[in-house]
C-alpha cells in the first residue's frame, strides 16, 4: 500500500490562497435559496419552511431519517409536527414540477440554447409491504431485485457533459404508463429548457416498437443495446454470425405491429471480465449516430454516468417508510438536487478559470464534503443534544 507522507495536507495548505473559496455557510445558504425559491410546502404557525428544510437536509446529509434528526437537532421541531407538515403533500404532478425547476436552477456554463449528449435511464427504489391506494399507482413491477418485484420507478434525463454531469429532469413513473409516455414527459421538460438532444443513450429496458417508432417519428439521434432472446432466430441470429458489421432489422410485435431500424453488431474482447474470456458480439439499435463502428461500445460505456448518479443520489437520501407517493418524491427530488447543486458548486466556486475551460479541483470538494458543510452549518444554527435526561416519574398513589 503506498503511504501517504503525513506533510501532504500540510503542503497543500500552504500552497493555497489564503481567502477561502467556500465555506460551510455559504453552502447551506445556496442549497436553501433554491429549495426555498422553487418548493412550496404549505406551513401553519411559527414553524417556518427554512426550518423543515434545514431538517429535510440534515436528514439527507446523513441519509437518515426525519425522526432521527429531530431527535438529533436540540432547536429541531419535532418529528411528528414535520411529518404533519409533509403529509399534507398530496399532489405528486405539482411538486414533480416544482422539483424539475429546482433541478434546473443552478446549470454550471452555458447548457440553454445547445445540443447535448443525453441519458435516460430508470431508477428502480425496491418497496416491501402492502401499498396503500394512494401507492398503488406508482409501483412499479420489474425483475426481481433485493428480495422484491415491486419498486418506486423515477426515469431522470442526464446530461452527459465534461464537468457538466447533472440531471435535468426527474419524473415519477405510474404503474400504467407507457416508456413513450415517460420520454415524451422528460422531453418536454428539457423543451423548457432549451436544450437539445445530440445524442440519446437508452437501457435496454427501452428496447420497444413504439420506442423506436416514436423516437424515429422525433427524429431523435439515438443508441439502445438489443435484446437477445432464444438460442437461434430471431435477434440471436445477429450474434450468431461471429463478426463486426452493420445490418438493417425488423423488428415485429403482435401488438404494435413492426419496425426497421439499422443494427450495429460489434466484437468486444472480455479480457477475463466478469470470469468471461474471448470475444463478445454486442447488437445495438442505432439511428442517425455518426461514429466508427468499432468505437460504439466504448462511446456506448459513458451512458453509465446516469447510473453513477444514481449512487451519490443514494449518499442523501432520507431514509422512510412513508406511504406517501408525493413525499418519497420529494425526498428522491432533494437527493439528486443535492448532486446537481455539488456540480454547480465544483464548477462556480472550486475552480479556476483558463483559456479552453475551467479547471476544476474535484479532490477539494468531493460530495461527501459537501454533505458535511451542510450537517455542521445546520447543527451550528440549530444545535445538538449533547445530553439525556430521564423524566421524572410521578408521585406512587397512595391508595386512599
Amino acid at each position: 500500500m503506498t503511504r501517504i507522507p503525513a506533510n501532504a495536507k500540510k503542503s497543500v495548505c500552504e500552497s493555497a490562497t489564503s481567502n477561502p473559496v467556500l465555506t460551510d455557510a455559504t453552502t447551506l445558504e445556496e442549497v436553501l435559496s433554491v429549495l426555498q425559491e422553487q418548493v412550496a410546502i404549505e406551513m401553519e404557525g411559527d414553524f417556518q419552511p427554512e426550518s423543515l428544510f434545514a431538517v429535510l437536509l440534515h436528514a439527507a446529509s446523513h441519509a437518515s431519517s426525519i425522526e432521527q434528526t429531530c431527535q438529533t437537532l436540540a432547536d429541531a421541531p419535532t418529528g411528528n409536527a414535520v411529518r404533519y407538515h409533509l403529509d399534507k403533500l398530496d399532489d405528486v404532478a405539482g411538486l414533480e414540477a416544482q422539483l424539475n425547476r429546482a433541478l434546473a436552477a443552478r446549470l454550471p456554463g452555458r447548457l440553454s440554447g445547445t445540443s447535448q449528449r443525453m441519458a435516460i435511464d430508470l431508477n428502480l427504489i425496491a418497496y416491501y409491504g402492502t401499498p396503500s391506494e394512494a401507492e398503488a399507482p406508482y409501483i412499479f413491477r420489474s425483475q426481481a431485485k433485493a428480495g422484491t418485484c415491486s419498486f418506486y420507478a423515477y426515469a431522470t434525463a442526464y446530461v452527459i457533459a465534461r464537468s457538466k454531469r447533472i440531471t435535468l429532469a426527474l419524473h415519477a413513473v405510474r404503474q400504467d404508463e407507457s416508456m413513450v409516455a415517460v420520454l415524451t414527459h422528460l422531453f418536454d421538460c428539457l423543451a423548457t429548457l432549451d436544450i437539445g438532444i445530440k445524442r440519446l443513450y437508452l437501457d435496454r429496458g427501452f428496447y420497444s416498437v413504439p420506442v423506436i417508432r416514436w423516437l424515429q417519428a422525433c427524429d431523435i439521434p439515438f443508441l439502445m443495446p438489443v435484446v437477445v432472446r432464444g438460442k437461434q432466430g430471431g435477434t440471436r441470429t445477429l450474434v450468431n454470425q461471429k463478426r463486426t458489421y452493420k445490418t438493417a432489422y425488423t423488428m415485429h410485435s403482435q401488438t404494435y405491429g413492426a419496425v426497421d431500424f439499422d443494427v450495429w453488431v460489434v466484437g468486444t474482447y472480455q479480457m477475463g471480465l466478469h470470469g468471461k474470456h474471448g470475444v463478445e458480439y454486442l447488437p445495438f439499435a442505432v439511428y442517425k449516430v455518426s461514429l466508427r463502428l468499432r468505437a460504439l461500445p466504448e462511446n456506448y460505456r459513458q451512458r453509465f454516468g446516469i447510473e453513477c448518479s444514481y449512487r451519490q443520489k443514494n449518499l442523501c437520501r432520507i431514509y422512510t417508510t412513508t406511504k406517501n407517493p408525493a413525499t418519497r418524491l420529494l425526498y428522491v427530488g432533494i437527493a439528486f438536487l443535492l448532486v446537481n447543486l455539488w456540480t454547480f458548486m465544483l464548477w462556480a466556486y472550486v475552480s479556476l478559470p483558463r483559456p479552453g475551460g475551467r479547471r476544476l479541483f474535484p479532490a477539494l470538494f468531493p460530495l461527501r464534503t459537501m454533505l458535511q458543510f451542510l450537517a455542521q452549518a445546520i447543527e451550528r444554527n440549530l444545535g445538538l443534544i449533547t445530553q439525556i435526561c430521564l423524566p421524572i416519574p410521578a408521585p406512587a398513589s397512595s391508595g386512599l
